[in-house]
């Protein structure tokens, strides 16, 4: 406009420059125009491009981005086996998650909110729990357990339902928020049905009461300070030890473990029991001892063959 022309020409001819377009000039160029063409060339093509490529870039990389990351994490999900598939990251899912960090199962947190999603550190999928695509995308086929927290009885029911019918021999535990929902989630499948309300209620109760007890099985369950730590050990029908008494097997002598509760196929448990007790194929050991301890009785109940000489005689 200071070398005299109109504004819509200016912007004319300012716009195809720039664009590098170059239908050419509006009116015959003098020296002075020639001059400013070529300083609007260098420094407003170069802008011009810059700005335009880190827009793309933005848009482009970032989804890109996102993209890689979430098929990296489902090729993760996809090489999963025994794992854990955690419903809600809310305060009871983050909760959950800490506890199981301290043992050696992955979890693979699904949740709707890309907001909540964002802060799980581990494995994750963005997704309703009750939808059967997003269910298959975590791996229930191969998974050992579910735990649906979600904040609605309705939504954890219907989850429930979902799974069951997924995967018949899935371990579920189901949140609630009522005692009237118990029964409903349990006949929809769930294994076990937890109120979170009551069980913290329960254990502000037994802190008030037995504060060394609670502190010590937690340190045993979950803080691993402790040399020592509780597990559960499954016989398998195979097992070696299968059909054998406590003191038949001779699983202390030879494991150093100590068998504190056995859950019985058929009676349920039995706290400490007698040497005469039979362990049958089926039933689950609570033991407690340190790491070499509860993996030689782990080998030991799973066999075959690694009785050592002298065993069962």
């Amino acid at each position: 406009m200071l070398f005299g022309y109109g504004p819509l020409d200016a912007a004319f001819q300012t716009v195809i420059t720039v664009s590098t377009v170059g239908f050419g000039e509006v009116h015959p160029f003098g020296a002075g125009q020639k001059a400013f063409a070529i300083i609007l060339i260098l420094v407003g093509v170069g802008i011009a491009a810059y700005t335009f490529s880190t827009l793309v870039e933005t848009l482009v990389g970032g989804y890109l981005s996102d993209e890689l990351r979430r098929r990296r994490m489902q090729r993760q999900i996809d090489n999963l086996q025994d794992h854990l598939i955690l419903c809600g990251w809310g305060r009871v899912g983050r909760s959950i998650a800490r506890y199981v960090a301290a043992s050696d199962m992955e979890v693979v947190v699904v949740d709707s909110s890309a907001e909540r999603i964002s802060t799980v550190r581990g494995l994750s999928l963005c997704g309703d729990a009750t939808d059967e695509e997003v269910l298959g995308a975590a791996g229930i086929s191969r998974a050992r357990a579910l735990i649906t927290a979600l904040n609605g009885d309705a939504d954890n029911l219907y989850v429930t339902l979902t799974a069951r019918s997924m995967q018949p021999d899935l371990f579920i535990v189901a949140r609630t928020s009522s005692e009237s929902a118990v029964p409903k989630l349990l006949q929809a499948g769930a294994d076990r049905v937890v109120n979170p309300q009551d069980l913290g209620g329960a254990r502000m109760a037994a802190l008030a009461v037995q504060p060394h007890v609670v502190e010590f099985l937690d340190i045993v369950m979950h803080d691993g300070s402790l040399e020592f730590r509780l597990e559960q050990i499954p016989v398998p029908i195979s097992s070696p030890i299968a059909g054998l008494t406590l003191r038949g097997a001779r699983l202390h002598a030879l494991t150093g473990a100590l068998v504190l509760a056995i859950r019985q196929v058929r009676e349920g448990f039995l706290t400490n029991p007698p040497p005469e007790t039979v362990i049958d194929g089926g039933d689950v050991l609570v033991v407690i001892g340190n790491v070499g301890q509860i993996e030689a009785l782990r080998a030991l109940a799973a066999g075959p063959g690694w009785a050592p000489d002298g065993y069962g005689s």
